[in-house]
């Protein structure tokens, strides 16, 4: 997946703005001229970051908060454009991205770690349960092999949950 920019700006001389951020970063750099266009992007696609002049921001404040609600998972940086140089914008994006990038692994290592404790939970309850109905002494002998196929398993996903392989 392409990560891509949205620079909502009003400015003269944007465009060359948006190009070096997108040569310089590799990225896909789109380009709104007021708030009606960058809502519109918003609703087309999901941005890696939304940049946002100030000047936009102080002259249309309300119209500003509907950018930033409506932004999704795009991070948000608002700059005086008229002021800050593309070298500023430049160093702006990649901070963000690289701020993106950190919070997305830490997001999913924690998610990982979330399913990995309720996947052992629900595994030690099984094999409990399982132990348990195999200390019946009245189980034919086929329900007895299933189970301990049950405990297997059971088993083996657990110590690959312990150990998970190394990608």
């Amino acid at each position: 997946m392409t990560q891509t920019v949205l620079l909502v700006t009003t400015i003269a001389g944007a465009e060359n703005c948006a190009s070096a951020i997108g040569h310089q970063l590799g990225l896909a750099v789109e380009l709104a001229q007021n708030r009606r266009a960058a809502l519109a992007a918003l609703r087309r696609r999901e941005y890696s970051v939304l940049v946002l002049d100030e000047a936009l921001v102080e002259s249309d404040p309300a119209g500003a908060e509907v950018l930033w609600q409506q932004a999704g998972l795009a991070i948000p940086i608002q700059v005086n454009l008229g002021i800050s140089g593309c070298n500023r914008v430049l160093r702006e994006v990649r901070a963000a991205l690289q701020r993106r990038e950190r919070e997305l692994s830490l997001a999913t290592q924690s998610a990982a770690q979330l399913m990995a404790g309720e996947m052992n939970t629900t595994i030690t309850g099984l094999l409990l349960h399982t132990q348990l109905a195999l200390a019946e002494p009245t189980l034919p002998a086929n329900v007895v092999a299933k189970l301990q196929q049950v405990v297997e398993l059971a088993g083996a996903l657990r110590d690959q949950l312990r150990h998970p392989p190394m990608a």
